[in-house]
């Protein structure tokens, strides 16, 4: 019985020393697991976060969108729907027999007429020209009908110095102008700015080296001070402001226009 009683503590003593063994390993696996368990939570977590940010920042984009659309497209829509108050006209005796009244309409009627005799005097019967040099484009009019328009080049506005004082800027001059004179196969008498800009030595006044045969096209209208309309061997620079200060034509257009306007023909520039 003793002998049996010892081994039985012994027993128990071994598993108490086996289960003491296995403990940590155990432990050990329950960590790992719980560890696993934390590093998806945290992943879930991050993953969520990002969801929530791209979420966001999409939702913001729509709404941006959606008030610019709503700004571009609605709103005038809106305010064409919306009813407007129209004009009454009133025919009020008293307000006619009113001394103030009478004063301004008889000054709007007089301003009105001023205006119809200026229309009238820059739109005569005859053929003009207006050179709008913002576009680079032509209008020719025939008895205030528009008869031809296409493209132009004017002056480029760029600066050519020389080491000294001297100084020119390449513009087409504005304003009201008449056709001085009329030319078939123009020469181009090269003026001293055109030595300068290319660095070769200015000539005598009537060297040879400054005339150029062809270059003017077929057709030339002065308009003065050294300005012309003129045809030109680039063509492709027409509709852009590329001239020492004279308007550049294609041939077509510059042919009608010699045939149209006259001498005194007006010329309008702005």
């Amino acid at each position: 019985m003793e002998n049996e009683k010892i081994i039985n503590e012994g027993d128990q003593a071994e598993i108490g020393k086996n289960s003491a063994i296995t403990d940590p390993v155990m432990d050990e696996h329950i960590n790992e697991a719980d560890r696993t368990l934390s590093k998806k939570s945290n992943v879930r977590k991050t993953l969520l976060i990002i969801f929530r940010s791209l979420l966001i920042i999409i939702c913001s984009i729509l709404i941006i969108i959606s008030l610019i659309l709503f700004i571009l497209y609605a709103v005038p829509v809106l305010k064409e729907i919306s009813p407007r108050r129209k004009t009454e006209i009133v025919n009020n005796q008293e307000l006619k027999k009113d001394a103030l009244y009478k004063k301004q309409i008889g000054l709007v009627t007089k301003d009105i007429q001023r205006f119809s005799l200026k229309f009238n005097g820059y739109t005569s019967g005859q053929s003009y020209i207006v050179i709008n040099t913002i576009e680079n484009k032509f209008a020719l009019y025939t008895n205030k009908k528009l008869i031809r328009e296409g493209f132009c080049s004017s002056g480029s506005y760029t600066l050519l110095q020389t080491s000294g004082n001297k100084k020119w800027i390449f513009k087409t001059p504005k304003g009201k102008y008449w056709i001085r004179g009329k030319t078939t196969n123009p020469v181009w008498k090269r003026p001293d700015w055109s030595f300068v800009e290319e660095g070769s030595p200015i000539p005598s006044a009537n060297d040879q080296s400054r005339y150029e045969y062809g270059v003017l096209g077929d057709y030339a209208l002065a308009l003065g001070d050294g300005y012309m309309i003129h045809g030109t061997i680039y063509k492709r620079f027409l509709g852009m402001p590329v001239t020492h200060g004279c308007v550049r034509l294609n041939d077509e257009d510059l042919k009608v226009i010699y045939n149209t306007l006259n001498i005194g023909s007006k010329v309008y520039i702005f």
